[in-house]
């Protein structure tokens, strides 16, 4: 089987292309032939040592992909061969509430994911494609799309939505948020790209470069409310700005750091204003169904940026380092 892994030391040279023996199927298990893989920036990290520097290596990462079953096991009823899946994200969380048991099997990390020519999954750990979805459309799902998604649902209510950049989740974000009726307000360093986004429906955009203190314009474009919810992809280089442009008793659902992970907060915004600051880790199998029965009612198709052989996956990795995508970079076998 071919695969992709990171050897003895972390970094984008140490990925290399490699061959394991295929996994011997168990009762309970399905063989998923893999069609499509989506990068999400958690992938790059890990190969870079920076998500977890304690990984045992080697590793084989990425977490978001969609395929075929190409075998199942003598116990499985829900699927059969041929069947259009996507592999779960978490390995145990079905619902409810988090705990730290449910959130310590993920794939890409610690467990080995997807950037693989096949996998032996347990049939609980697949969700089937949305009907009429291609494998690379759905392979955007698993992570970034349901990121967004239990990111929209983490505050009391969902009128307006402050997204940052343009990234899978926050593509993602701006397109669900519009399919459930909310305002969206978009923010990014490139005119070019805010033209981009608003053709996407974002209704307002606002450059974060030249309109440094884009919280308070937020609050502006809110008539001095603010937004129910702040999609927050930045981390502590834009959380003071967030924590100016939510409403009072709005949420900040915190989902990345490409801008730091060590800020000083004003408590006081926080505590006076009853603002939520939620952290979001991808999502359960029961949102993930969710979602997917919601995108077969929409006309929402993922904006893939880029596309990459599997022989050139490596290639995709340094794209997506030099930052120049709008939306998903997939890797096609």
């Amino acid at each position: 089987m071919h695969i992709y892994q990171i050897e003895s030391n972390f970094g984008l040279n140490n990925l290399k292309r490699s061959e394991r023996d295929e996994k011997e199927l168990g009762p309970q298990e399905v063989r998923l032939k893999m069609d499509s893989i989506s990068l999400n920036f958690r992938d790059l990290l890990m190969v870079k040592g920076l998500y977890n520097p304690r990984q045992p290596l080697p590793l084989i990462p990425c977490s978001d992909a969609a395929g075929k079953i190409i075998e199942i096991g003598s116990e499985v009823n829900d699927w059969k061969v041929g069947d259009a899946v996507m592999p779960s994200f978490f390995a145990n969380y079905e619902d409810g509430l988090a705990t730290k048991q449910k959130l310590s099997q993920t794939l890409g990390g610690p467990l080995d994911g997807t950037l693989r020519e096949s996998m032996v999954l347990p049939e609980r750990g697949l969700i089937r494609q949305p009907k009429g979805w291609t494998h690379a459309e759905s392979s955007t799902i698993p992570c970034a799309m349901l990121t967004a998604w239990s990111a929209l649902h983490s505050g009391d209510k969902l009128e307006t939505v402050l997204i940052q950049g343009t990234g899978g989740v926050s593509i993602a974000a701006l397109q669900l948020a519009k399919s459930l009726g909310a305002k969206v307000i978009a923010t990014s360093s490139s005119d070019e790209k805010l033209e981009r986004l608003k053709e996407l429906g974002a209704d307002e955009v606002i450059n974060y470069k030249t309109q440094t203190n884009w919280g308070k314009q937020v609050k502006s474009l809110t008539n001095g409310v603010g937004v129910d919810v702040v999609v927050e992809v930045g981390g502590a280089g834009t959380l003071e700005q967030s924590l100016r442009a939510v409403c009072v008793g709005g949420c900040i659902a915190m989902i990345g750091v490409l801008s730091g992970v060590k800020s000083e907060v004003n408590l006081t915004s926080i505590l006076m204003r009853h603002i939520r600051v939620q952290g979001i880790i991808v999502g359960h199998k029961k949102g993930m169904l969710d979602l997917v029965s919601h995108l077969e009612t929409t006309d929402i198709r993922p904006i893939i940026s880029d596309r990459f052989s599997f022989d050139d996956a490596v290639g995709a990795f340094h794209h997506m380092e030099a930052a120049k995508h709008f939306g998903k970079i997939v890797v096609n076998m």
